[in-house]
């Protein structure tokens, strides 16, 4: 690292030391990863929000539920996660209706079907959510392994130096810094969205969590 008079960002990046130029290198592709996970899942968690509502609109009706299983069954997709556990527990309880008289056979297997496919459902919607996490927990401390990295190069390169001066230090102790900012710049957005989508994503559980009982409750009603 040779001691420079430009401080621009670009110039202190480029003329880092090698270690560091992989640091930011490492830092800058989890950043882009984590925006677009972020992104990825906003528009997943806005749909999850946006599409059950037409089908909780059909269910609440009071209409025949083996209808609506069937129109469920033919578009699950664009119904939303709501509608696919409905789909499970009623073609599950169709199914255990034909074959078994049994009050409680015919409730078990609708709601070991509706679990599954609850948890389904989560893992869809906590997809990438452990990487967020990670960027955001780690990348800081990447960042300051460049820069412990790129302060003590730059003071290496201080004993080779008759007289040691600010102007001298100030470019390596620049270029070091910079690795912690972009950890801190791939860090901050990954835990604000983990923590904002961790919260949706639970609030999401509960109304699911909710619905399944109301239906069991519903088929209950039925077999009696």
């Amino acid at each position: 690292m040779q001691p420079t008079s430009d401080l621009s960002l670009i110039s202190l990046i480029f003329d880092a030391s090698i270690p560091v130029q992989l640091v930011m290198l490492i830092l800058i592709g989890i950043s882009v990863l984590s925006w677009t996970y972020i992104f990825s899942k906003r528009s997943t968690l806005k749909r999850a929000h946006e599409q059950p509502r037409l089908f909780e609109d059909d269910f609440w009706a009071g209409g025949d539920l083996a209808a609506l299983q069937k129109s469920v069954s033919s578009s699950p997709d664009d119904y939303g996660a709501l509608a696919r556990i409905f789909d499970a527990g009623m073609t599950e309880f169709i199914k255990a209706r034909r074959v078994n008289g049994n009050a409680e056979a015919l409730l078990d297997g609708p709601r070991r079907a509706m679990r599954a496919s609850y948890q389904r459902e989560m893992d869809r919607l906590e997809s990438h959510l452990n990487f967020l996490a990670s960027a955001g927990s780690v990348s800081p401390y990447i960042g300051l392994l460049g820069t412990v990295w790129g302060i003590m190069h730059a003071f290496l390169g201080l004993s080779t130096m008759q007289q040691a001066t600010l102007s001298a230090v100030a470019p390596g102790i620049a270029e070091a810094l910079i690795a912690t900012a972009i950890g801190l710049f791939a860090a901050i957005p990954a835990v604000v969205a983990y923590n904002r989508y961790t919260n949706e994503i639970d609030r999401l559980s509960m109304r699911f969590d909710s619905f399944i009982d109301e239906f069991l409750n519903i088929l209950q009603r039925q077999v009696r």
